[in-house]
């Protein structure tokens, strides 16, 4: 299966590095034309849109500059799957489960199914992106939470919370990266259509991550501990971030498993631990 990547950032080569027949491009993507001569040239059985606007040096950078944020994370998805339509080519969409906050209308994990309540710029812009993809046939929609890896990077969830003097406490879901390259893999293969919640199953809290890299990683870790509303307050966050629990409904149609979040958390710190101390 010969797989183009458009997107070379974080995640995007990450999979690049994992799949022996995949191609990942940095071309710089405007228009319909520019994704259908990418194809034309690489002539891929699948594609993987890992391209988008995320903020640096975080995602509050989006709520200033919503143009870019928007024509990055809405409108750029939409012109590379008008190409792929065009093409007759599979695509799948890299999106994020930060379209829900809190807990959901009935009380129990967010799933598939259920309508986001998008607050910030950034969640907006990728929940607008869903809504539209999801009316497209041939196109995979998969939604992932705050990355964990194995391996050292600025995006990796591990690495911002350790660099943080003050975190919160607060129970999520999350997507460990080899599970994620795992399912992506699948996905593309079986050519899903719909949307999926590629999040390891069950929920974790920032002090368990970070008990775990006490443990693995540094003893002499110390953090202090903060509420969601002094995290504002303190001017630490300009909006109030994206928290919540997912399931997928939908995974298991196509036999595709994740292990659970703590078991693939845990495993992943004692790896990281030999990454860093190398």
């Amino acid at each position: 299966m010969k797989i183009l990547i458009i997107g070379k950032g974080y995640l995007g080569t990450r999979c690049a590095e994992t799949w022996e027949e995949a191609i990942i491009s940095d071309k710089i993507v405007e228009t319909v034309q520019d994704v259908e001569e990418l194809i034309d040239i690489h002539n891929p059985d699948v594609i993987l849109n890992s391209a988008g606007i995320v903020g640096k040096p975080n995602v509050d950078w989006c709520e200033t500059h919503q143009m870019e944020t928007v024509k990055g994370n809405t409108a750029l998805p939409i012109i590379i799957a008008e190409a792929c339509q065009n093409k007759g080519v599979y695509m799948l969409h890299m999106a994020t489960g930060c379209v829900f906050y809190g807990k959901s209308p009935h009380k129990g994990p967010w799933t598939e199914e259920d309508y986001g309540n998008p607050v910030a710029v950034y969640s907006k812009a990728k929940f607008a992106a869903d809504l539209a993809l999801s009316a497209l046939p041939n196109i995979g929609i998969a939604r992932i939470r705050m990355p964990l890896d194995n391996k050292p990077h600025p995006a990796n969830l591990i690495d911002k919370l350790a660099k943080y003097e003050k975190v919160v406490d607060v129970e999520n879901s999350l997507t460990v990266v080899d599970d994620m390259i795992d399912v992506f893999y699948q996905l593309l293969e079986k050519k899903a259509e719909g949307i999926f919640h590629v999040t390891n199953p069950g929920s974790i809290k920032h002090k368990e991550i970070l008990d775990f890299y006490e443990k693995y990683v540094d003893k002499n870790h110390k953090n202090e501990w903060i509420t969601e509303q002094e995290l504002v307050r303190l001017g630490l966050a300009d909006k109030k971030r994206s928290n919540n629990i997912m399931t997928s409904l939908n995974l298991p149609k196509y036999d595709i498993k994740m292990r659970p979040v703590k078991e693939a958390v845990e495993d992943t710190l004692r790896k990281y631990a030999k990454q860093v101390q190398k």
